[in-house]
């Protein structure tokens, strides 16, 4: 699952996964990124596996639609994401909702289930800021047997080249948190260092810190 919310490339799951509020004009937006493993609410998806990555967005007037697709789980498989919202920032404040569907059609589903079928895995994301900080709630609406009850939160920030997310997922009583440091060398080259940490044994957690590199590139549309 992309993170949107956070270094594309990287799907850093930790950031909020919302886009800005879209300039007034329409703009059609795309990249394609290759990450050293696939990294989300820190659990390595991608076993150390490599991990390609691409997106393409339209956006108008604070709307936005998309998808983002990634080679890089090497339990669930191929996945795409498609994904809509609306954003916007008044005075330093800043609001965004979206709906974001995860698919995967080469292996066995979401978090190893045995369902494929398209959308089969659905979540709503709040988004508030204010100033260089913003708060995410992501509410799952629909999905597998057994695979809706959780919720999860994020807390981000940034300075300069420095960006941080604290996120805490809450799965039927049983709580994980995760610390996500990143620092963009460039607007192509980016670094992420993550710890997580919660229930171990209940969860499967792996609390050796992890340490991702991702380059993405713009396509010119």
């Amino acid at each position: 699952m992309k993170n949107l919310k956070t270094v594309l490339a990287a799907s850093v799951a930790a950031a909020s996964m919302t886009m800005a509020a879209a300039p007034a004009s329409a703009e059609l937006a795309a990249s394609v990124g290759v990450a050293s493993t696939y990294l989300w609410r820190g659990y390595d998806l991608g076993s150390g596996t490599p991990a390609v990555s691409g997106d393409i967005s339209y956006s108008t007037g604070g709307a936005y639609i998309g998808a983002w697709a990634s080679s890089g789980d090497t339990a669930a498989g191929t996945e795409y994401d498609l994904y809509a919202g609306y954003g916007m920032e008044f005075d330093g404040f800043s609001f965004d909702i979206s709906v974001w569907n995860y698919n995967y059609p080469t292996g066995p589903g979401y978090l190893g289930t045995e369902e494929t079928d398209f959308f089969e895995h659905t979540d709503v994301i709040l988004t508030f800021g204010l100033g260089p900080v913003s708060f995410s709630y992501y509410e799952p609406i629909a999905g597998p047997d057994g695979f809706t009850e959780y919720n999860y939160y994020t807390l981000s920030t940034g300075f300069g080249a420095f960006s941080a997310t604290l996120g805490m997922e809450d799965i039927d009583g049983d709580n994980s948190l995760h610390l996500d440091i990143a620092y963009a060398y460039n607007d192509n080259l980016s670094f992420i260092v993550s710890q997580q940490d919660g229930d171990v044994d209940e969860l499967g957690l792996d609390t050796d810190p992890k340490f991702i590199v991702s380059y993405s590139l713009p396509i010119e549309m």
